[in-house]
């Protein structure tokens, strides 16, 4: 047989070539599964991050300061996604106490002022007496704020009294459930044990009616604070105060009561402290700087504190074997499973007491979190909008339609605001979403609004609808303009917009 050099160099070419491409043909598809696997997954994983600022101030029965901007930090470039703020000892005399519950105390009043125009609502409250808890939210997360409880724990004159105790605020954001928990402890120097079994007790007695967190150590997220306090031990007045001004703080801590009971104490070592490097906040003369200078000279001591605890993965199976609920272990995996595919991170940017206010004993002691965690929604349940014009000469209609299944019920309710409302129940108007129904398809719903009900001088405005098996606001629509009726332009009480121009008809 004769083989010609030439042609089988020439086919070995061309088989080595062939090969060749289909090699990096082979790479370059296993390189854009690479590739893509990698883009998912950090498309997954992506986490977002949110401000989260939280103020405990034990107020001494003062009536609010003129202004907290500088408390809130509101000239700060970035503002905070979330305040949480807990005081204690507001003023609760038996005439304004009640006067309070019914019409928001002048606390309340005073920051819901400050962070409305700021586009902030307040989200949620609770009052036991002198403590008082309120979570205030950027607009934009409020449809992802749901399952919102609240409850209180009396612990003064043994659990009758409410003078001391814990007020807390447990919600899910966006899927992830977090708590907070005020508390204002015994006071003096030898009751540290005491406030020790207090806290324990708060925890105890505190119970949310849901499966999976009915507790407050069940949430990924505990923030607790308040009054606790806690003092120095052992060293005299003149060290303490010879620290303090030399700023060395460090000398001080290892007789810090609360830091001295998280050493024997497992319920205590559950939760996590910034280092206490700003001057202790109690006990100051009235309207100065200067510690306590009455006849009872009692010694500086940070009793105000701001704590956190990010659930552990491996607390799901220690809770369920201590407890012996070993028949949850399926639902407690499932949940472990959860936490993985949604990560969470908190993380403390600063820990410092304001020391500018001087209108109680103690100053304000404030904690600012970043927040990372991955979303496990990003829809809210309602979308609902304006339809057509409106205007208080003719009845307006909503439209609104259900992007997710949730247990929706006669009772839920759309709400008229003012851009720039303060809360849930700073509303114009609303309509009941079944009384006041007017047609509705497998998907789309309309309600009405009666015209009597719409404000006659327009302005601008957003619909919430609120779902009252929820206790939350689930749909927010886009902000839009309410025309001023004719009565009112006719009247000359606001100006007709013609061809651009301002005009005040006369009457």
């Amino acid at each position: 047989m004769h083989f010609d050099a030439r042609e089988m160099q020439s086919r070995f070419m061309r088989k080595s070539c062939s090969c060749m491409f289909d090699s990096l043909e082979r790479m370059e598809e296993d390189l854009s599964q690479a590739l893509n696997s990698v883009s998912l997954e950090q498309k997954d994983s992506k986490m977002d991050s949110f401000g989260l600022y939280v103020v405990t101030w034990n107020v001494a029965t003062a009536e609010p300061p003129d202004d907290v901007n500088s408390l809130l930090q509101l000239s700060s470039p970035k503002k905070p996604d979330l305040f949480v703020i807990g005081l204690q000892e507001v003023k609760a005399a038996p005439l304004k106490f009640v006067t309070d519950l019914a019409f928001e105390d002048t606390w309340s009043h005073l920051f819901m002022n400050t962070l409305a125009p700021l586009g902030y609502i307040k989200v949620s409250s609770i009052r036991m007496q002198g403590l008082l808890l309120l979570f205030f939210s950027k607009l934009e997360h409020v449809p992802f704020i749901r399952d919102i409880q609240v409850t209180y724990t009396r612990t003064g004159l043994y659990g009758y009294w409410g003078n001391k105790g814990g007020v807390s605020i447990r919600l899910s954001f966006y899927g992830h459930m977090l708590c907070f928990l005020n508390c204002h402890l015994t006071a003096h120097m030898n009751y540290a044990s005491q406030r020790v079994d207090e806290f324990e007790y708060i925890l105890d007695a505190q119970t949310f009616d849901t499966k999976n967190t009915p507790r407050i150590l069940d949430h990924e997220v505990v923030l607790w604070f308040g009054d606790l306090n806690f003092r120095i031990e052992d060293h005299g007045m003149l060290f303490v105060r010879n620290c303090i001004t030399s700023q060395r703080f460090n000398l001080l801590w290892p007789k810090d009561q609360l830091t001295m009971m998280k050493q024997k104490e497992a319920t205590l070592q559950k939760f996590e402290e910034g280092p206490l490097d700003f001057q202790p906040s109690y006990k100051f003369d009235l309207h100065s700087d200067n510690y306590d200078t009455s006849g009872k000279k009692r010694k500086p001591a940070w009793c105000d504190r701001i704590l956190w605890r990010v659930k552990p993965k491996s607390s799901l199976t220690e809770e369920a074997n201590e407890d012996g609920h070993n028949e949850e272990e399926p639902k407690k995996q499932l949940q472990e499973e959860h936490k993985d595919e949604f990560p969470l991170k908190l993380s403390q940017v600063d820990y410092t007491s304001k020391m500018e206010y001087s209108i109680s004993d103690h100053k304000p002691v404030i904690g600012i979190f970043h927040l990372e965690m991955q979303k496990m929604y990003e829809t809210p349940l309602v979308q609902v909008s304006a339809e057509g014009e409106w205007r208080a000469d003719f009845d307006a209609l909503i439209t609104y339609s259900l992007l997710q299944s949730f247990p929706s019920s006669a009772w839920d309710w759309i709400g008229l605001y003012k851009v720039g409302f303060k809360s849930v129940s700073d509303y114009i108007t609303y309509t009941w979403v079944k009384d006041d129904q007017v047609s509705f398809s497998d998907e789309l719903f309309q309600v009405y609004v009666n015209k009597d009900e719409i404000p006659v001088l327009g302005g601008e405005c957003v619909l919430c609808y609120y779902s009252s098996s929820l206790q939350c606001i689930v749909g927010i629509s886009q902000p839009f303009k309410v025309q001023a009726s004719r009565v009112a332009i006719e009247e000359g009480l606001v100006s007709e917009n013609i061809n651009g121009l301002d005009e005040t008809v006369a009457s």
